[in-house]
């Protein structure tokens, strides 16, 4: 009878067991379909809008330097060259966004503030270490080409050196094709046509905003800006406009240059009101005084009743 008894309960067991397995089986399954339908959904997706950086100078850990990535088609443009830019093109690649470093081989600055494009060196040099064989076309306000003539000088040792010390660097994927623009279609392939338009900001002589069309949908960069008209006319009901902001006040020295040169929650609002986005995408986000992504939300809707996000790094937009 005993072991009668035993022999039931190792039956019991045995039956327990592989239950558990074939469960365990059975959720690593899903998860394997899983993975694969994400990326296969975001590569069928035309086109896409990668919030790379969604930082300030400020050098919080938790968010990366201002950069955007438009994907359309599976081709990447880079809006900005904050820092970690391509570090944050590889994170966005683990999470089903089918770009891959060495893919990265045009780029649209808005303007030269260093927050912009710290990551430019990287942008020229990691996608080339990675084999791109294409030299970088990058689009910018005045400046942007004497930066990238400067970046190259200053890694000229290291290029010497890959490109001769047994290292096996291509002889073209570290170059730059540098363009210093001015407003209007600047850019313009199979995929995609982009314009610039100026806005206002701070006392550079030249920043930019850009409009992306691609696939009828059109999305609208704001740049850094006070609140400026050419946005409103630049969007004009697109589908997607990607804004700075912040929200807050304080008796602070440096509220003043804020307040002169950058856009409040309210302005913003008021913008997107008369601009009329499909969806309003809030960027570069700065909060004053311990104020929060709600109190952003509450004076952007005081004006604005359409669709509003507080962007944060790796998060992906289909218009």
């Amino acid at each position: 009878m005993q072991r009668s008894l035993a022999f039931l309960v190792l039956v019991c067991v045995q039956v327990l067991l592989l239950g558990i397995a074939s469960d365990a089986a059975g959720a690593n399954a899903a998860d394997a379909s899983n993975a694969p339908a994400a990326q296969a959904e975001n590569h069928a997706a035309p086109v896409q809008v990668v919030f790379l950086g969604t930082g300030t100078p400020a050098p919080d850990p938790d968010t990366q330097g201002p950069a955007n990535m438009v994907v359309v088609d599976g081709k990447p443009y880079i809006v900005d060259a904050g820092t970690g830019v391509v570090r944050q093109t590889q994170a966005a690649y683990r999470v089903g966004i089918s770009i891959r470093p060495a893919q990265l081989d045009i780029a649209f600055i808005t303007h030269l503030h260093s927050d912009h494009t710290l990551g430019l060196a990287d942008l020229i040099l990691t996608p080339w270490v990675m084999h791109r064989t294409m030299p970088l076309e990058l689009y910018g306000p005045e400046g942007t080409k004497a930066m990238a003539e400067d970046l190259l000088r200053a890694y000229r040792q290291d290029i010497h050196i890959r490109l001769t010390g047994g290292e096996g660097a291509n002889a073209t994927g570290y170059k730059v094709d540098a363009h210093d623009i001015q407003p209007g279609v600047i850019y313009q392939d199979d995929k995609v046509k982009v314009t610039a338009f100026k806005v206002k900001h701070g006392t550079w002589p030249e920043a930019l905003g850009y409009r992306f069309d691609a696939d009828g949908k059109s999305i609208v960069f704001s740049g850094d800006t006070r609140p400026t008209e050419s946005v409103v006319q630049a969007c004009h009901g697109c589908d997607v406009l990607v804004h700075e902001a912040y929200v807050g006040d304080s008796k602070d020295a440096w509220m003043v240059y804020m307040r002169k040169f950058h856009t409040s929650a309210s302005e913003l609002g008021e913008i997107a009101a008369r601009a009329k986005p499909k969806l309003l995408v809030v960027t570069h986000e700065g909060y004053v005084d311990g104020t929060s992504e709600a109190d952003m939300l509450a004076d952007i809707r005081k004006s604005f009743k359409g669709e509003v996000k507080i962007a944060h790094d790796l998060d992906v937009v289909t218009p």
